[in-house]
């Protein structure tokens, strides 16, 4: 007897759905902001649902990318095995998911953090589940730079989640992410280039070439490396964070200038990988020279 679809869609499908690799690199950078937003303890309920909040939105945004890019997934061999392309989950369930999970985390921050925070965290939501998936995605090569903001957001949304205002220090951290985010997908976009031109979607290697995407990408990584360095500028951070900015900042450009001249697909795969690695590193380590050293601008 044939299993229904309820049947063969388990707890882990709906995980899948969720980008969960993606929602935890997310959900660390918003956890630092919220950290670095006070000199002091973090109130503890506002961690929990804060996090959770932002985490179910982010996870109700991946939800809604998942089901707009379903017939684009099932031509590319990274994204074939996704739960929607296998038949697991249809996309009424997908759509059901995706609205519940958005409605839980917007009731959380609403009632439990606060409303600034609630709707940036729904304006992050529609920039990348409609304005980038649906529109940006398709229309132009530039979809990563201009989409970008939106994944930029979590850090700001942990500072105001803290402090109920958007500062100049929690728009950097923003800052931070917006000019990551380029070389980080390009990066993959390189490898990926065949895929993505088989499915029509126009970015920026299949428009304009690897070669200018390589270029585009050491660019980028130049760029980022003043930017992680503006915390320490505006006193936000101390030496700590300067010193390890600074060497990771070397480290991503030396990958991007590997790239740049051998163009080859294992070395865009490892300019891909070192950037994830990039953020999971440089945010807690911001978060490190915040506890050991005193905050000029909060004494």
């Amino acid at each position: 007897m044939k299993l229904s679809l309820i049947e063969r869609a388990t707890w882990r499908d709906y995980y899948e759905l969720c980008k969960p690799n993606v929602v935890w690199l997310m959900m660390v950078t918003a956890i630092v902001g919220m950290c670095m937003a006070t000199p002091g303890v973090v109130p503890i309920d506002i961690v929990i649902f804060a996090s959770i909040g932002i985490a179910l939105c982010a996870a109700s945004a991946a939800a809604i990318n998942h089901l707009a890019d379903r017939h684009i997934d099932a031509v590319m061999a990274r994204t074939s095995g996704r739960p929607i392309v296998k038949g697991k989950i249809d996309s009424q369930g997908a759509a059901i998911f995706a609205f519940s999970l958005g409605c839980l985390g917007m009731l959380l921050l609403l009632t439990r953090v606060n409303p600034l925070t609630a709707w940036l965290t729904l304006i992050s939501l529609v920039g990348y589940a409609f304005v980038y998936t649906f529109y940006l995605k398709r229309a132009t090569s530039q979809n990563i730079v201009i989409g970008g903001l939106a994944g930029a957001m979590p850090p700001l949304l942990g500072w105001t989640a803290i402090t109920d205002e958007v500062t100049v220090h929690g728009l950097l951290l923003v800052l931070i992410i917006f000019v990551w985010t380029p070389p980080h997908f390009w990066g993959l976009a390189i490898a990926r280039k065949d895929e993505y031109a088989k499915v029509d979607i126009p970015m920026l290697p299949v428009t304009h070439g690897s070669q200018y995407t390589a270029r585009q990408c050491f660019l980028y990584t130049v760029v980022l490396f003043p930017v992680a360095l503006l915390p320490v500028v505006t006193g936000l951070s101390s030496w700590i964070y300067m010193i390890g900015a600074m060497v990771l900042g070397g480290m991503f450009i030396r990958r991007a200038l590997i790239l740049l001249r051998t163009m080859e697909n294992k070395d865009a795969m490892k300019l891909f990988s070192f950037s994830i690695m990039y953020l999971l590193l440089i945010f807690p380590l911001m978060l490190l020279d915040h506890y050991l050293l005193p905050i000029p601008f909060m004494s």
